[in-house]
């Protein structure tokens, strides 16, 4: 789909709305050895395989509202609920773990060192998310460990099948550093990757639950606030913890969860290296 040519906002939903959602390598080989071990192999263990992949989460999500039962009126959003739903021989028949994001981006090295670098600040978030979640007594915090998690999905899409596009937004953000990804998105891509992820989420029909938790247009429930403020302290710390605008951060996490900002820093920080 990389060409010079630019494509609108609807054009990008879709052809990504009908491609082959990749997966990592890793995904496909942990699955693979799962499978071959009978004492290992349950919708537990395949869960929290899942889980480490955000494309193959949403991949799952994806085809399991595909082939809902007319009689379901429940969303599934959990992982290990959509795995028991389907069975064990159904997911692996039909959830294919391919093609590899590492396949798909051969010879293209900084865009996959970027992608992985999403993905982990996407695994950082749902941590944030899924622990602020439980303080909250948020009885259904793996709903927002998901939301994080998926938060920034569109923009992965994107690392994988415009590589050079995203490449030369983060390019442009580097020698410019007041400038805001919105803009620096607008001006590559023509329009907001926000606004890339909600127009997927519809046209994939993911659970209207999971989409609104992912929609910072709702921020004002506490549950989105949760996400929100999750994938900015991640998204802001893995630019360095003197990165400008994780004061802001702190303040507003405190409000989230009615602590001190002090105690909220001495939380989050990682320790100072002890003087030698």
């Amino acid at each position: 789909m990389q060409t010079a040519e630019k494509r609108s906002l609807q054009d990008w939903a879709t052809f990504l709305g009908h491609a082959e959602i990749p997966v990592l390598a890793r995904t496909a080989q942990d699955l693979a050895d799962l499978r071959k071990n009978e004492e290992l192999l349950s919708a537990r263990n395949v869960s929290r395989v899942v889980l480490r992949d955000p494309l193959m989460t949403v991949k799952l999500l994806h085809y399991l509202q595909q082939h809902k039962h007319k009689r379901q009126s429940a969303e599934v959003i959990q992982v290990e609920q959509a795995v028991l739903m389907l069975g064990m021989d159904p997911f692996y028949n039909n959830v294919h773990p391919q093609p590899a994001i590492e396949t798909l981006l051969e010879g293209q090295p900084e865009a996959l060192e970027n992608l992985m670098r999403v993905i982990q600040r996407a695994q950082r978030a749902a941590n944030y998310a899924v622990e602020w979640a439980i303080r909250l007594n948020d009885m259904h915090f793996d709903e927002v460990y998901i939301a994080a998690l998926l938060h920034d999905l569109a923009e992965f899409l994107l690392w994988c099948f415009a590589p050079e596009d995203m490449l030369q937004i983060r390019n442009a953000q580097q020698n410019d550093k007041s400038l805001r990804s919105r803009a620096a998105q607008e001006m590559v891509l023509g329009f907001h990757i926000s606004a890339l992820q909600l127009l997927l989420a519809q046209q994939w029909s993911l659970p209207t639950l999971l989409a609104s938790l992912m929609d910072d247009a709702h921020a004002q429930q506490v549950r989105v606030r949760n996400v929100v403020l999750a994938v900015n302290l991640a998204r802001h710390s893995a630019n360095g913890w003197d990165d400008a605008a994780l004061p802001d951060d702190y303040q507003e996490i405190s409000e989230l969860l009615h602590l001190p900002v002090a105690q909220v820093i001495a939380t989050l920080r990682p320790a100072e290296p002890a003087a030698k």
